[in-house]
């Protein structure tokens, strides 16, 4: 029968060897990765609902396909591309013309209050317009008739433009570069064009066939807080929970925590683990030598 003093030594050796607990909230959400397809998904974005921030998970989904889609009011977009270095993001509109194919296409828009806006340097080119079009009225000046011209000749001259009725190197006074800087997208309906092309990127700008399509938007990014870092930090996914949609760190282990994933069975890493590791360490030392002097007596 061990001693009150052995009794207290092996107490003190169990606490040296029990693992920091973390509040846990639920279980993982299965849909929580950091990748979709071939396209890296970290915070503020998510690969589904718990993951990331709750202001973007709305707008960003990844399907089953391993697709990355970008939802707003007039549709949705398949993201081709995320840079998290300068928070940007490409979306694809499978109606918006481009060089080799042109068609009618739908209006393009985000909600103002949604955490992206289209950058600046995002060119928005209106196709096959009415001539009574208000892009046109010279009181409004919504057209960029000064280099905007080259671009609206550079697109006239693709084959695409058959798609919509056009013959190529038709005439530009049915184009027009769209010069609105409300940031938020265009109604083609009651801009009275026929469809809309996006050019972000112009590479050789004399040959439209290698320009680069598609909608470049801008995200906030001040959503990166501390305990998100944390969570990163110790190998989880930060993302949110419960009905006030608190921050959660979501961990590979299969728990949630409110701090981060140090301890719930994941990799051992960081300062804070390093300390449980040689507490784990002279533990099991201790525990030891206290079996073999009980074995002996």
């Amino acid at each position: 029968m061990p001693s009150s003093s052995e009794t207290l030594l092996l107490s003190t050796i169990l606490l040296l060897l029990t693992p920091p607990i973390h509040t846990a909230s639920s279980i993982i959400n299965k849909t929580c990765r950091d990748t979709c397809g071939t396209i890296p998904v970290k915070f503020p974005f998510g690969t589904g609902f718990g993951c990331g921030h709750p202001d973007f998970t709305r707008y960003i989904k990844c399907t089953n396909l391993d697709t990355l889609l970008f939802t707003t009011g007039t549709g949705i977009y398949t993201i081709s591309s995320i840079d998290y270095t300068s928070n940007t993001i490409i979306v694809a509109d499978p109606l918006m013309s481009t060089c080799s194919s042109m068609q009618n296409s739908g209006s393009f828009s985000l909600d103002k209050a949604s955490p992206f806006t289209i950058r600046e340097e995002n060119i928005f080119v209106l196709l096959g317009c009415s001539t009574t079009s208000p892009v046109f009225d010279s009181s409004q000046d919504l057209c960029d008739t000064g280099s905007g011209s080259r671009v609206c000749r550079g697109l006239y001259s693709c084959k695409g433009v058959s798609g919509i009725g056009l013959q190529q190197n038709a005439p530009i006074s049915t184009c027009c570069v769209y010069d609105d800087d409300s940031g938020y997208g265009l109604d083609l309906p009651k801009l009275q064009c026929s469809s809309y092309t996006s050019v972000y990127e112009f590479g050789d700008e004399g040959d439209p066939m290698k320009w680069k399509f598609g909608i470049s938007l801008q995200y906030n990014d001040s959503y990166y807080t501390k305990p998100c870092k944390d969570c990163e930090a110790s190998g989880g996914l930060c993302g949110f929970g419960g009905l006030d949609q608190s921050f959660a760190c979501i961990c590979r282990s299969g728990m949630n925590t409110t701090t981060n994933c140090f301890g719930q069975g994941y990799a051992w890493s960081g300062s804070l683990e390093l300390k449980v590791q040689i507490k784990t360490i002279i533990g099991g030392i201790l525990l030891s030598w206290v079996l073999l002097f009980v074995k002996r007596r």
